[in-house]
Formats: C-alpha cells, sequence, structure tokens
C-alpha cells in the first residue's frame, strides 16, 4: 500500500509542478499574445469602416489665390 502512496505522491507533485510552469508561461506570453490579437482586430476593423463607409475625393489645392477681400 505504501507504494500507491508514493505513486500518488509523486503524481501529485508532478501536476502541481506542471500547473505552476504553465502558470508561469501563461502569465509571461499573454500580454504579448493580447497586444498581437488587438492589432491584429484594430486592421481588421479599420479595414471593415473603409469598406463601409466611402472616402470621398478631396479636391486639389489652388495654385494661386486671389486678392483680399476689402471692408466696407
Amino acid at each position: 500500500m505504501q507504494k500507491v502512496y508514493n505513486v500518488l505522491g509523486v503524481l501529485g507533485f508532478v501536476m502541481s509542478g506542471t500547473m505552476a510552469v504553465m502558470g508561469v508561461m501563461a502569465y509571461t506570453r499573454v500580454p504579448s499574445m493580447m497586444k498581437l490579437y488587438l492589432s491584429e482586430m484594430k486592421l481588421e476593423l479599420t479595414q471593415t469602416i473603409l469598406d463601409q463607409v466611402p472616402v470621398p475625393d478631396v479636391p486639389e489645392m489652388p495654385k494661386a489665390t486671389g486678392p483680399a477681400i476689402p471692408f466696407k
């Protein structure tokens, strides 16, 4: 019976160690994954909005201007 308890103890230690390592990995990688996800979402959202809302053509700037309007 002692062997069963020893095996269960080792399995519990391995499971606990695995959970600790996975927690540290998740803690260190989640911020970079969120930044990547948010940047992809911003690009997709921008493209979706530009597809739905037409962007008007910008008229050309004048090459010269006329004289000032005099005050009356």
